[in-house]
């Protein structure tokens, strides 16, 4: 009986610690990812044990055999994962292709040969290299289509294409020769802002992004002094791609003596423009330095025109042209484009700023061009001359603004019009006035634009004096003991009007006044027994009604210039 009980004893023991074993290996066992079929166990009842006495001592155990452990009940296999195929990929993820050039898009992770579709072949022409892992991509015409890359596994990816023209050409390389006494920083910029927009070859639509600001001139450049510069310069149009780049830009400035022109040259007829064609023609000799105005109204209604200057060599030989220009507009205010104009004209008359430009011989080259769109109007002033060479014949042409300034027609009949204004040639560019005033005899009355001049051409004579250039010097003598404040004062007499003028080398301007009113331009106090002198270059301003008279009179105490309520600034 005793050994019957030592022998469920030890069958117990061995149970117990089989199931020990199956559950930290059960602990031991990682989670399965994914939920398996879960396989019932059996369910074991255990069997109740005797009590055994205690004052029992059992006999040794014989040796045990190990117990096997079995499989844990409850899990099932891990199943095996198919593997995921390598991708194709393909670079750019975006391909880019202006029309007529080629693009590479490259391949990569391709099983064996791979084959490259198109989905709109009338877009691109592609052609696949197996060498490189590569497909060439031709634009044909702008559009949009896909490609797709297929390998032997069957795998593909596509890629998006964008097939469009580019919106231009950024100029390399630029050189320009300036003249200058010095020329200013301001000037060198707008120059070379301007030669940038003219030499930047553009498709319709598209637009040049550059601005003086760009051009990183900040100080005078001296005569006979070289710059260069680089410059940013975009091209962007909204069914182009852009093109960004940077100009190199060199600036030599040519010591030159100042042009003292002989003639004037006027083409304000006809003033409103209703067709293209011819507007003023004549020839620019190299013995006759010359001015020129013109000024010209597009109105509404009218298609969007050009106005282009032409210089053709009619010789052989190269020809060297000196210019200055002071351009005004495109603006529907006629008195506004006259002030600019005038302005400009005179700050860079007075430093001798302008360009030199070689024109071939037997070649035309077109020297100033500006845009006239519907219901505007444009001015410029021009100072010209021959350095060397023969003669040069210019021609003032009003064309469309869609048509190529290049091809501007310069043959055929002057356009004319029912309305005159003036149109000619006047042997009377500037006038030239030196006098002495004292504090205390009348006011001394100076006139601007008061006398007609007549016309070399058959046409109207110049009333007014548009284009004539006006300089006076007065010495103010104060013959009393005390000091004595006076001014000088505009008075229109023709109507509405503004001025420019550089008094003693300082540029002051005039909004517009009315006809007969009378505005401070500058102050002065003359010493006692003392004298001031005084100099005065200005121009009468196109679109504004001359003439106007300058006045030397006792300081009558109205507002001062620049000050609030006076128009001067």
């Amino acid at each position: 009986m005793l050994a019957r009980l030592l022998v469920l004893v030890a069958v117990f023991a061995m149970l117990a610690a089989g199931a020990a074993s199956a559950g930290a290996q059960q602990l031991l066992t990682p989670a399965p990812v994914a939920t398996p079929t879960v396989i019932p166990c059996p369910s074991i009842a255990p069997t109740p044990l005797p009590s055994v006495p205690p004052t029992v001592t059992p006999s040794p155990l014989p040796n045990a055999t190990p117990v096997v452990t079995p499989t844990p009940c409850g899990a099932a296999p891990t199943p095996t994962p198919t593997p995921t195929p390598p991708p194709i990929v393909l670079s750019p993820q975006a391909l880019q292709v202006p029309v007529g050039t080629t693009q590479t898009l490259n391949v990569g992770g391709a099983f064996g040969a791979f084959t490259a579709t198109a989905a709109d072949p009338t877009l691109v022409t592609i052609v696949a290299d197996q060498d490189t892992s590569s497909v060439a991509v031709y634009g044909k015409t702008p559009g949009a289509t896909t490609i797709t890359i297929t390998d032997t596994r069957g795998v593909s990816a596509s890629v998006g294409v964008r097939v469009a023209y580019n919106a231009g050409t950024v100029p390399d390389e630029l050189r320009l020769r300036i003249t200058g006494d010095p020329a200013s920083a301001e000037y060198v910029r707008t120059l070379v802002h301007r030669a940038i927009l003219r030499a930047a070859q553009i498709e319709p639509g598209a637009q040049v992004v550059v601005s003086s600001s760009d051009v990183p001139v900040d100080r005078p450049l001296a005569q006979d002094m070289v710059q260069t510069v680089e410059v940013p310069v975009l091209i962007q149009g909204e069914q182009y791609f852009s093109v960004n780049g940077n100009t190199r830009v060199t600036i030599e400035n040519v010591a030159v003596p100042r042009i003292s022109p002989d003639i004037l040259m006027v083409s304000d007829f006809p003033e409103k423009l209703t067709r293209n064609g011819l507007l003023f023609s004549a020839d620019l000799r190299h013995d006759v330095p010359s001015r020129f105005l013109y000024f010209h109204y597009n109105p509404p209604g009218q298609p969007d025109r050009r106005i282009v200057l032409v210089a053709q060599n009619r010789s052989p030989e190269p020809a060297t042209v000196q210019y200055i220009s002071g351009r005004g507009g495109p603006t529907d205010n006629e008195m506004e484009v006259g002030h600019d104009a005038t302005k400009k004209f005179l700050v860079d008359v007075v430093q001798n700023q302008g360009r030199l430009v070689q024109i071939p011989g037997d070649s035309t080259m077109v020297i100033a061009q500006q845009r006239l769109p519907a219901a505007s109007i444009v001015a410029n002033l021009m100072q010209l001359r021959v350095l060397n060479g023969a003669a040069i014949h210019l021609s003032l042409v009003a064309q469309n603004a869609s048509s190529d300034p290049n091809a501007a027609l310069t043959t055929g009949a002057l356009l004319t019009s029912t309305v005159r204004h003036a149109r000619g040639i006047y042997t009377i560019p500037e006038f030239h006035f030196a006098t002495q005033w004292n504090v205390n005899d009348a006011y001394l009355e100076l006139p601007i634009g008061q006398i007609p001049l007549p016309n070399t051409l058959a046409g109207d004579a110049l009333a007014g004096d548009y284009g004539v250039l006006e300089s006076f010097v007065v010495t103010v003598q104060n013959p009393m003991s005390t000091p004595q404040a006076i001014a000088l004062y505009e008075n229109p007499r023709g109507g509405r009007a503004t001025g420019t003028y550089i008094i003693d080398g300082v540029l002051v301007q005039s909004h517009q006044t009315p006809a007969f009113s009378r505005y401070k331009i500058r102050q002065y106090v003359v010493p006692a027994k003392g004298f001031v002198r005084v100099t005065i270059v200005t121009m009468p301003e196109a679109g504004s009604s001359y003439p106007l008279r300058l006045i030397f009179a006792p300081d009558d105490g109205s507002v001062a210039p620049g000050a609030p309520g006076s128009p001067v600034y």
